[in-house]
């Protein structure tokens, strides 16, 4: 049987992140109380990768805003994820997103 985290992070790594929302979305789920925060932002990220495809700036924005919070806590490296590294490149997705002269909640 597959690993769905292994999944979900090969599922980002190609670009497929529907699938990889799906997967980690089940990891999430099943995760101890501990745990579910650092799975839950990568099902965030997922989402965010997702609409940003999709040219959906204000929902990317949202997603990586999420992604940040629960990943801070799991800095800098968690699970074979370098969270430092990770989280740095979402703030600066964040700089560069052009929200067409809106801001999303929070930022």
């Amino acid at each position: 049987m597959a690993d769905p985290y292994k999944t979900g992070l090969e599922h980002i790594r190609a670009g497929r992140f529907f699938e990889a929302h799906e997967e980690l979305e089940l990891v999430w789920r099943a995760a101890p109380a501990e745990e579910r925060d650092f799975y839950q932002g990568l099902v965030h990220v997922a989402v965010a990768w997702y609409q940003a495809g999709r040219g959906r700036p204000v929902g990317t924005a949202r997603q990586l805003e999420k992604a940040m919070r629960r990943l801070e806590a799991y800095e800098p490296e968690h699970l074979g994820v370098d969270v430092a590294a990770l989280r740095a490149q979402l703030a600066a997705l964040l700089e560069t997103l052009d929200l067409g002269g809106r801001q999303p909640d929070g930022i």
